[in-house]
């Protein structure tokens, strides 16, 4: 802990943070500091070790040089769009690129933001990632507290209503610790007026060195609105990432979630989604791939506060080697949440004897006109498919890699930007070989 605070400090003199936002910050490390790091013996991390987070000296980011050839190496691939890319967590104009956006969007930076339009950015930032008023025992937001503490600059989307943005919006986080093992806190707000469309790929990736990164995302929906926001994490095997997200839905809104996790030594993303309105749709999707060591965890929770509204979870998992994982998804539906229509499913498969998988699903329901349901396996290659494909010729080694992807295409074919579901297809090929 004593080099959380060096870099408290460091953010803290470095921002020159006064007034309000320096009283915001201070509060939000006394929270962090009066919790402290996990252990598995907190029941929201038993299955995830922390030891980099206590065994490494971090220090504050600094700067560094990138090229876009670097950045491409990684696989990472920039679609037709716009392209807002961070090094370190600071602004890097080399990696972005800008393109003509329909009237009235905004994509730029948050320190940018707050300063052309204070008004806006502030009625929103900081009053999504809360679970003040929500159902549980067990919320935990000691690393949003840490991001609240620590966050230097990041990510500001504005879709104003009734504004259809065709491209994707592509944000791009890169790190690099190669004078020294750093921590970065990005931060992403995402605000959709009503009826307002758009497609949102937030992009996480390591090129070198020990980081912990800690981002935390805030997504606002206005009536109507409809957001397809794809997730992709692929830090160094050096590296841990702990990433928040939280979604707030007015009525007939529509969020389209696609996480995916392949880097990191310890991964986790916790995906919290609200919705405060009628006749809204959630749709959460996941792909995690681990090999060697690796340690990777998806939880989501989604509370159903209003009545008539739907959601639909489907994450899997595939894990070889030594790696391990998990999923914990909670479903909290609220006694006015009448007619509510949830379902979830999870499924992991084991390529060798010496992975492991933890899932628990967890439904807490308080109204008595709803249809919940959930499911949940852990198995293996199944051998009557290898056996077929192997007696038509198909070498053990492809085979085993056409029913793998079959298994995760479930969730890759439903990103629709052509350019980054090839990415992901060719991200398994790439771990599972």
């Amino acid at each position: 802990m004593n080099s959380f605070e060096t870099v408290f400090q460091t953010v803290r003199a470095l921002l020159g943070a006064t007034g309000a936002d320096l009283s915001v910050r201070d509060a939000a490390w006394s929270r962090f500091c009066a919790v402290g790091l996990p252990t598995t013996r907190d029941e929201e991390f038993k299955y995830l070790p922390l030891n980099r987070l206590y065994e490494t000296v971090y220090g504050a980011p600094h700067g560094a040089t990138v090229s876009r050839e670097q950045v491409a190496a990684t696989g990472l691939t920039t679609p037709a769009g716009f392209t807002l890319a961070f090094l370190n967590a600071e602004p890097a104009p080399e990696l972005s690129m800008a393109c003509s956006l329909p009237r009235g969007v905004v994509v730029t930076t948050l320190s940018q933001a707050r300063e052309e339009m204070p008004e806006l950015v502030e009625k929103y930032l900081s009053t999504v990632a809360t679970f003040d008023g929500k159902l549980g025992s067990t919320n935990d937001a000691r690393f949003v507290d840490l991001n609240d503490a620590l966050w230097q600059d990041g990510a500001f989307v504005y879709v104003p209503a009734g504004v259809v943005v065709e491209d994707p919006i592509q944000i791009v986080y890169v790190t690099t610790a190669n004078l020294g093992p750093i921590m970065t806190q990005p931060r992403t707000l995402v605000v959709m007026e009503q009826g307002a469309l758009a497609r949102v790929a937030e992009c996480f990736v390591g090129l070198e060195g020990q980081a912990f990164v800690n981002p935390l995302t805030e997504v606002v929906l206005g009536s109507r609105a409809n957001l397809e926001h794809l997730r992709f994490q692929d830090e160094t095997l050096e590296s841990v990432h702990i990433g928040n997200i939280f979604v707030h839905q007015e009525a007939d809104s529509v969020y389209s979630s696609i996480n995916t996790q392949f880097g990191g030594d310890t991964g986790r993303v916790d995906l919290n989604v609200f919705l405060n309105g009628e006749h809204t749709e959630t749709w959460l999707d996941g792909v995690v791939v681990g090999a060697g060591e690796q340690t990777l965890e998806n939880h989501t929770r989604i509370d159903h506060a209003k009545p008539n509204c739907n959601s639909f979870e489907v994450y899997k998992n595939v894990l070889k080697d030594k790696a391990s994982g998990s999923f914990n998804g909670k479903i909290f539906v609220y006694e006015d949440a009448q007619k509510t229509d949830a379902k979830q499913t999870n499924q992991g498969m084991l390529l060798s004897p010496t992975a492991t998988f933890n899932t628990k699903p967890q439904l807490e329901i308080f109204a008595d006109d709803v249809k919940c349901t959930h499911g949940a396996t852990v198995g293996q290659l199944r051998e009557d498919a290898l056996f077929y494909l192997r007696a038509r010729g198909i070498p053990k080694d492809q085979a085993q890699a056409l029913l793998v992807y079959a298994f995760a295409a479930e969730v890759i074919e439903k990103v629709k930007v052509d350019s980054l579901r090839e990415m992901m297809t060719e991200k398994v090929r790439a771990k599972l070989s």
